[in-house]
């Protein structure tokens, strides 16, 4: 199938927008892997440092006549999607001996995770978190000894904290291993019914927690389709997962076989041998393409608008709101997975899966066909699913149509004719909207302001009855120069309450919503934010406000905005406590949303 016009012409302007950034980075990872296997390079005493503890693998270490793998770990056992990584080292380490090898875990990484910072101060470091495990990662691979890397990520900021790394070392080889998702708990909508009926003071605390437990219950990803999950189907789009690695259940003989079979594929494509993979040249304009129609075709996290561009230019790959706009504009909604959809990922991989949709996707030319990927050239290969079959693994055809077409449907016959997310431009910013959720009678909201400076003060409005009309939201100096921008996903079962009852509800904020949110109609990232003196910080209570995802504008109406002064607020308080007096800089010097908030890029 020719390729879809439109997803050439996005794809050849971002090629031309990233030129001259793109030959750079090319010509600067070129000149890093001139030299060979770094180590070899080593002075005896660097050497003997790096290989002090390595008992019997000390030999063919100094020989460097076999490759050596660096291990960048983000293992705690909090995040229930990273304690699974606790085991992979050992088996790393393992398949690189039976293979003539070496493995050495080179460095770990924080994980936090936002589950646990929801709604509380914590949130306030979670986007900067990206950064920092891009820079650890960093510290980790600059000792120079690794011919390639192996990541252990899962979740929200690791994915695209590492693959910043890998693109920053992007002449190494990089294969990235997912732990899985957790077997199915709680259903995902009993789970937001209960949180909807604590906010409405219907159910009480012991009903919540009990919930709560029921739904995250063991290890491995949150089951829903949130921004974890979302980064894995990226990892398997844009080839830097084995295919159909993303969602196969932790503590299995499966999980464990394509673990072993990452790492080995790993070693089979550094400048060692005749199959060399440099990330970076993996990391290019076309698999970027590929990954924005993936997260459309999926519905998948918001938080993904940010991190692409993040990563991306970690490459020296240049994407702008309006590539996923226009994507979006020509690429099936085929999958309808919580909080788009009662399933949850499981169900998905079940229903066929990343296979299934990778196929369909090639079939109607929506992706590249043509890319590099850790596991060979061409996309072709992600639409096969491994199998163990007499203790062996293969991959054979993947299911030739959907199982379940409540959950997948193909190209032909999806749940909406174009994508998950909009832009939304006008007089208020420039921002983007998660519509994969939102049924169409409420993607259109014309309503009075309620303006707020923090989610704290929305609750308490709420809790006093005063939401009694349709409301516009506003929810402003949440923006990375502000607060670090945390996600607002506290405010989902206040809204959806208000949303239930009957009345037009929309969200406008210049802060991030969660991965899991998407109901009620939530214009974020808008930019510029309200404490770089954004027209946020120019809105008052009673001001008129269209929010129309059908024609992507984000207004207010019959105002003179730029007449009136901008507001600022005190925001002393978010500069201190539970750490974040260590962030001051990142604050001051971080991007703004539309192009990543980076710091480190």
């Amino acid at each position: 199938m020719a390729l879809n016009s439109e997803i050439a012409r996005v794809t050849e302007r971002i090629v031309v927008r990233s030129r001259d950034a793109r030959a750079a980075y090319l010509r600067k990872i070129s000149a890093a892997a001139s030299d060979g296997p770094a180590r070899a390079h080593l002075a005896c005493g660097n050497q003997a440092h790096a290989y002090a503890a390595m008992g019997p693998d000390k030999d063919a270490l100094v020989q460097a006549r076999a490759p050596n793998l660096g291990i960048v770990t983000a293992y705690n056992d909090m995040l229930s999607a990273h304690q699974p990584f606790e085991a992979y080292p050992a088996l790393i380490k393992e398949a690189a001996c039976k293979a003539g090898a070496t493995a050495q875990v080179a460095g770990g990484v924080p994980a936090m995770c936002d589950g646990v910072t929801q709604g509380r101060p914590g949130m306030e470091l979670s986007l900067f978190s990206r950064d920092v495990i891009a820079l650890a990662a960093g510290v980790a691979l600059s000792h120079n000894c690794f011919d390639a890397a192996v990541y252990l990520g899962v979740c929200d900021k690791i994915v695209p904290g590492l693959v910043i790394a890998a693109a920053t070392f992007g002449h190494i080889p990089a294969v990235f291993l997912p732990a899985g998702p957790m077997i199915s708990g709680l259903p995902n909508d009993e789970k937001a019914r209960v949180r909807q009926q604590f906010a409405a003071g219907e159910v009480g605390r012991d009903a919540l927690m009990a919930a709560e437990m029921a739904s995250y219950h063991g290890p491995g990803t949150c089951t829903f389709y949130g921004t974890a999950n979302t980064n894995q189907m990226l990892m398997e789009v844009m080839g830097l997962h084995l295919p159909g690695a993303s969602f196969v259940n932790p503590g299995t003989p499966l999980r464990e076989a394509l673990t072993v079979a990452g790492a080995e594929r790993a070693l089979e494509i550094t400048a060692l041998g005749n199959d060399y993979r440099p990330a970076g040249e993996v990391l290019d304009e076309k698999a970027f393409v590929n990954g924005i129609v993936g997260l459309m075709a999926t519905g998948g996290s918001t938080n993904l608008v940010l991190h692409l561009p993040a990563m991306a230019r970690a490459a020296g790959v240049i994407l702008e709101l309006d590539d996923f706009d226009a994507i979006s504009a020509v690429v099936p909604l085929m999958a309808k997975v919580y909080p788009n959809g009662l399933a949850d990922v499981n169900h998905f991989h079940a229903a066929g899966g990343l296979s299934f949709l990778i196929g369909e996707l090639l079939n109607a030319g929506l992706l590249h066909p043509d890319t590099s990927t850790v596991a060979g050239d061409g996309l072709e290969r992600y639409t096969r699913e491994p199998k163990l079959l007499d203790g062996a693994l293969h991959w054979l055809g993947g299911a030739p149509q959907s199982l379940n077409d409540k959950v997948l449907r193909p190209v032909r016959d999806p749940f909406q004719p174009t994508g998950g997310l909009r832009e939304l431009t006008g007089n208020l910013g420039r921002g983007v909207m998660k519509v994969s959720a939102v049924k169409p009678e409420h993607q259109v909201v014309e309503a009075s302001a309620r303006v707020f400076d923090d989610q704290e003060a929305v609750k308490e409005a709420f809790k006093s009855g005063e939401f009694t009309e349709d409301v516009v939201v506003i929810v402003r100096f949440q923006g990375p120069k502000a607060n670090g921008m945390p996600e607002l996903h506290s405010l989902t079962p206040v809204l959806s309450v208000l949303q239930g009852r009957g009345l037009k509800v929309a969200l406008v904020t210049d802060g991030r919503m969660s991965g899991a949110s998407g109901k009620v109609p939530a214009a974020i990232h808008v930019c510029p934010e309200a404490a770089a003196g954004g027209p946020l910080a120019r809105l008052r209570d009673g001001d008129l406000v269209r929010v129309d995802a059908a024609d992507g504008r984000l207004d207010v109406l019959g105002i003179d905005l730029p007449a009136r002064a901008p507001v600022s607020v005190d925001l002393s308080a978010n500069a201190e406590g539970v750490g974040r007096e260590m962030f001051g800089m990142f604050r001051r010097t971080v991007g703004d949303a539309q192009h990543g908030a980076g710091v480190v890029v």
